[in-house]
């Protein structure tokens, strides 16, 4: 009796302690002595999906990305001249919650992002721009490794472009976009979006005709 006593704690203690980062398995004897079923548990190493691939993104998934783009400039909605830029663009983003809408074909999580963006015009003359824009996204869980997107920015900018179309060195910035995902491993995508994106300074000072680009964008986005 003592001998066995003995053996149960050795091996209770065996499997209280297993190694880091190894998978548990815990088989029990049989739970019923007519059937001699046996139960097991295993744990999985959690990836970013709530279940499986493009079912939506656990709410604790943080993002990092990094793109690059042309942004056409329109003499339009004010504009008196086309302003034409090449961008580059780094962003953070953490899921805000779990995923919504299940059931419904808008299911899908919440994104807040945070970004750097940066380059110059480079039509109809040589400037500089830098800025920094907080998003909201929405990624639609498709139940593929096509996960498109909706988007929206507003943030604040410093530029080297003025007159005709605005006053100098601070503008704001407005970006609606939509794009899409495409995961070539389970932690990493590949991004392109089409961005619609607004200078103007609210009027602060003059002129303030605004500057108006539509922007393709690609680039890569890490998931963690």
């Amino acid at each position: 009796m003592e001998t066995l006593v003995f053996t149960l704690i050795v091996v209770g203690s065996a499997l209280a302690t297993p190694s880091k980062g190894a998978e548990i398995e815990l088989a029990l004897g049989p739970t019923d002595p007519t059937f001699g079923q046996t139960a097991k548990f295993a744990t999985q190493p959690a990836g970013i999906w709530q279940g499986e691939v493009g079912e939506g993104f656990r709410s604790s998934v943080e993002t990092f990305s990094t793109e690059v783009g042309v942004a056409l400039g329109m003499a339009a909605f004010g504009s008196r001249q086309a302003h034409d830029l090449a961008l580059a663009s780094l962003s953070y983003g953490h899921m805000w919650g779990p995923v919504l809408g299940e059931g419904h074909w808008y299911r899908g999580n919440f994104e807040w992002r945070v970004e750097l963006f940066g380059g110059g015009q480079y039509s109809p003359s040589k400037e500089w721009l830098v800025g920094l824009t907080p998003h909201l996204r929405y990624n639609f869980a498709t139940g593929t490794r096509w996960i498109p997107f909706v988007d929206g920015g507003a943030g604040v900018t410093a530029m080297g472009i003025g007159p005709p179309d605005v006053s100098g060195t601070f503008e704001f910035n407005l970006q609606p976009a939509i794009g899409v995902h495409w995961f070539l491993r389970d932690n990493l995508a590949l991004t392109s979006e089409v961005r619609y994106i607004h200078f103007s300074c609210a009027g602060l000072h003059e002129p303030n005709l605004g500057i108006n680009n539509v922007a393709g964008m690609i680039g890569l986005t890490w998931f963690f």
